[in-house]
């Protein structure tokens, strides 16, 4: 199993090349997007089956990924709901909602992540 480390990427496999953070620490996985207005892109969180959207100031849509990344459910969250954990999901990728049916994102479909190294540029 890979490990991942907290950084940034692009999420392929979208009709569009997302901006991907990745929260790959349990630090960065419980901070998440609280005291964020907003996200350009996506945010990746691994090891995780389910989120909650307390505390939060915008809603999200939410999808749940497979270990090899393949999308099992697309769900929009507004603020103060608490997701169900899904059983086969690996990974849960988050963004704005609305922005997951602007990137054609869908049930079945199978993405990729490229990992851009520390120090590189954007």
């Amino acid at each position: 199993m890979a490990r991942w480390t907290d950084g940034s990427g692009t999420l392929h496999g979208t009709d569009v090349e997302v901006p991907l953070e990745i929260a790959g620490s349990y630090r960065a996985r419980t901070r998440g997007l609280l005291g964020r207005d907003g996200i350009d892109g996506a945010l990746l969180l691994t090891p995780a089956s389910g989120v909650h959207t307390f505390r939060m100031r915008f809603a999200l849509d939410i999808a749940y990924l497979s270990r090899d990344f393949r999308v099992l459910a697309v769900r929009t969250m507004r603020p103060g709901r608490m997701g169900l954990p899904r059983l086969r999901a690996r990974h849960v990728l988050e963004a704005e909602a609305g922005a997951m049916a602007r990137w054609g994102l869908h049930p079945g479909r199978h993405l990729t992540v490229t990992v851009r190294p520390p120090g590189a540029p954007e």
